[in-house]
């Protein structure tokens, strides 16, 4: 079983730094607008323009906001906090922001709970009181016994922006190591704490990006991945290049650990480790810039030799496809791969006999796309998606089919892990309608029991969940869910918010949320359309929306509202989208090509300039999903679609809430100031075009409840002021939902090696 890792790597390409090179302006740019840009509703702040002029390939492209891109100078401060005025001056004035904000405060005070796992002959999971803004991690001797306390991140900050970002418990059950985020960012800090007495250990772990921890069988230590210290000034927007993987002995200072492995020559390579259950060895899954092919090392760990430089053996050095391991047996590993099999397959390779021609299949790709799997109780336990939700089917250790678990309806199935040798497993169950509901699974009988179910004021039986499947403009055929209250009228007038992500093998599947819960209850329709670029259909349908096939997820975005408008679930004037992160990318760049198609946008974390994306932090790394302008082509690609680059003067935009956040290191946050900045200076007309950007907040990950239900009661107001929605004291009662997971509010949950 894996360690559990709640931060992400990011997948890695490079690209090279390109130069000032002329001051002639592409036609294509923003007109001049140093003035304070004024419509006849708002008077937005300055932004200056400056000259700064790039040659990408003999095309002269200006980047008059690149001084934005400093988030730390006076002039980028005193634009913040001025927009920031402007954008909450404008929310503050709405009657909507309040009642939103009161209804979701109250909807999200309720218990939750994680899934258990089971070490060290004890239980550990997390739970959540209702209004705490972060989960706390518990143990209990056995299910049904009082649990004690682990951590409780709410100690560490008064306003709950330190938050719990991984954590690996000991083999033995009783030491914990936990990392530690600040204000989102992705760096973390390390500690480790004695469970039973809560004692800290004088271990402290710095500059840990994209790693967990993965603990030795004699709980003397553990390894882990880490980058050098950054430059003076550098922590949030640096390139993150030249990860080096540690082993660390326990009360030893971070500069005493051994560099077990790094390859000087291979700056882009990052290490993921594994240390197999049988404690018998290292397994090393070394990302390179992509997300659907990575390598894989071995060390065995045995005698003195274990945590010493070295010793590693290269199984699968290739970088040829996926390869995420599972377990051993007898020498052989287990890997669920893509290796000739775009949806996925189960393998065992022998450490002796490695070669391709002598892996053995265990389970064949089938017409469902595999996403993960588990060997628990000698039985596999394998998660599909079938048409972007959930199907588990059960294997022997030979491949034999042994059966399906029982899912209650269209959703989503997280979880199931565990060991070879454990009775019991856990997962859990959610969708549009279905609050995040635990259940226990016992092996030998083959049944599944409710171990927490969260208790809410909803009633499922109110709404329906459908999918449906429209025609993109190829003539490719895309799913979308599709949910609202039961007897919807088709008539054309129905306020819908319209979400999508499409990129880096990232699959979106059905999730319960209380902010979309709100929307469905003030009449609202939910849309989710499953784009080509994710991880839906497997490899195929992810590489058909990449890099010089990224047009088509716009394109499949696009034809998903074309649908609801023909179909008429809504119309133009009633049509919201959304999107965070890539997603945030897939808003601009269709809200760019068809301003007329949508009343309001919300891009949020967005990749906006996709000509620099490359030159911060893990930016470099989505070179395999989006191409990089240093190369020609890709470039005439990139520049065709990218939202900061294709903003047209004098045009009327959408009603646009951009937001991104100031600690945010993953999409730092200069891509969404020049947009706003730009935006602000090309629109013309009456709808509002304005940037919330938060304080003490980063991409996503770790939010706190109360900056979460902050965020949503000041989008979804945003939404309904200008869908022109009536919402007051005789509208109808929101709906609850578990905040895990919600379109508007998180990045998707599948962990990938990618952009989240």
């Amino acid at each position: 079983m894996r360690p559990l890792i709640l931060s992400v790597a990011a997948v890695s390409l490079f690209a090279l730094t390109l130069g000032c090179t002329s001051n002639t302006a592409d036609s294509t740019v923003i007109p001049d607008a140093t003035e304070a840009v004024e419509s006849a509703r708002f008077t937005y702040p300055e932004s200056a323009k400056g000259d700064v002029v790039d040659d990408y390939h003999g095309t002269q492209v200006a980047d008059p906001y690149r001084w934005l891109e400093d988030p730390d100078s006076p002039e980028t401060q005193a634009w913040v906090e001025a927009q920031n005025r402007l954008t909450f001056g404008y929310l503050e004035s709405l009657p909507a922001r309040k009642i939103i904000s009161d209804r979701l405060t109250t909807l999200w005070n309720f218990e939750r709970y994680g899934i258990p796992y089971h070490k060290g002959g004890r239980y550990f999971y997390s739970r959540n009181d209702g209004l705490q803004n972060q989960s706390v991690v518990y143990t209990a001797p056995t299910l049904d016994a009082e649990p004690t306390v682990v951590l409780d991140p709410n100690k560490l900050s008064a306003d709950g922006t330190v938050a719990l970002s991984g954590m690996a418990v000991s083999p033995n059950g009783k030491l914990v190591a936990y990392g530690l985020s600040s204000s989102g960012s992705d760096w973390q800090e390390y500690r480790v704490r004695e469970i039973d007495s809560g004692t800290e250990r004088t271990d402290v772990l710095k500059w840990i990006k994209f790693s967990g921890v993965s603990w030795t069988k004699d709980n003397k230590g553990f390894f882990y991945s880490r980058y050098a210290e950054p430059s003076e000034g550098e922590a949030l927007s640096g390139t993150n290049k030249g990860q080096k993987l540690y082993y660390h002995r326990l009360g030893d200072p971070q500069d005493k650990d051994v560099l077990i492995f790094e390859n000087p020559e291979q700056p882009k390579w990052g290490y993921n480790t594994t240390v197999s259950d049988d404690g018998k060895y290292l397994v090393v899954e070394i990302w390179n810039g992509s997300a659907e092919k990575n390598a894989v090392f071995v060390k065995e760990l045995k005698g003195t030799s274990a945590t010493s430089p070295g010793g590693m053996i290269k199984l699968l050095p290739d970088f040829d496809a996926q390869y995420h391991f599972i377990d051993n047996r007898r020498g052989d590993l287990w890997f669920r791969s893509n290796k000739d099999a775009p949806r996925g397959k189960i393998v065992q390779i022998s450490l002796k006999k490695p070669a391709p021609e002598k892996w053995v299949t265990i389970v064949p790709e089938a017409e469902e796309t595999l996403r993960s799997a588990n060997i628990v109780g000698n039985r596999v336990f394998a998660n599909y998606l079938k048409d972007a939700h959930s199907q588990v089917k059960i294997f022997d250790l030979k491949g034999a089919a042994q059966g399906e678990i029982a899912l209650p309806g269209i959703g989503t199935a997280y979880g199931l892990g565990g060991k070879r040798k454990d009775k019991e497993t856990f997962y859990m169950f959610t969708g549009y309608t279905q609050p995040g509901t635990i259940y226990r699974y016992d092996v030998k009988s083959g049944t599944s029991t409710v171990f927490r179910e969260p208790k809410v004021d909803f009633n499922p039986a109110n709404y329906v969940t459908e999918q449906i499947f429209y025609t993109s403009k190829d003539g490719t055929k895309v799913p979308m869910f599709l949910t609202h209250k039961t007897g919807l009228a088709k008539d054309g007038t129905n306020p819908t918010y319209l979400y999508g992500y499409g990129g880096f093998n990232i699959a979106i599947t059905p999730t319960f949320s209380v902010a979309n819960l709100v929307w469905l209850e003030m009449g609202g329709v939910l849309a989710v359309a499953n784009l080509r670029g994710g991880g839906e259909y497997g490899e195929v349908w992810h590489q058909a929306g990449t890099k010089l096939n990224k047009q088509n997820v716009f394109d499949d975005f696009i034809g998903a509202a074309e649908w609801l408008i023909a179909q008429k679930y809504t119309s133009s004037e009633k049509l919201a989208i959304g999107g965070r992160s890539n997603g945030g990318l897939l808003v601009g760049a269709t809200m760019t090509q068809r301003p007329d198609l949508f009343k309001v946008a919300l891009p949020g974390v967005g990749v906006l300039d996709m000509l620099r994306f490359h030159k911060f932090t893990i930016g470099w790394a989505w070179v395999s999903d989006y191409g990089s302008s240093e190369d020609a082509a890709q470039f005439k690609a990139l520049h065709a679609y990218s939202p900061l680059h294709n903003l047209r003067p004098d045009t009327a935009y959408p009603a646009t809430m951009i937001h991104t956040a100031d600690h945010d290191d993953r999409v730092v946050p200069g891509h969404s100031f020049k947009f706003a900045a730009a935006l602000q200076a090309a629109h013309k007309g009456d709808n509002p075009v304005m940037i919330r950007i938060e304080t003490k907040a980063g991409h996503g990950a770790g939010k706190p409840t109360s900056k979460r239900i902050e965020e949503a009661a000041d989008l979804w107001a945003f939404v309904v002021d200008n869908l022109g929605m009536q919402v007051g004291s005789s509208a109808p009662t929101p709906a609850l939902g578990a905040p895990e997971a919600a379109p508007i509010e998180a990045a998707p949950t599948e962990a990938a090696p990618a952009l989240k």
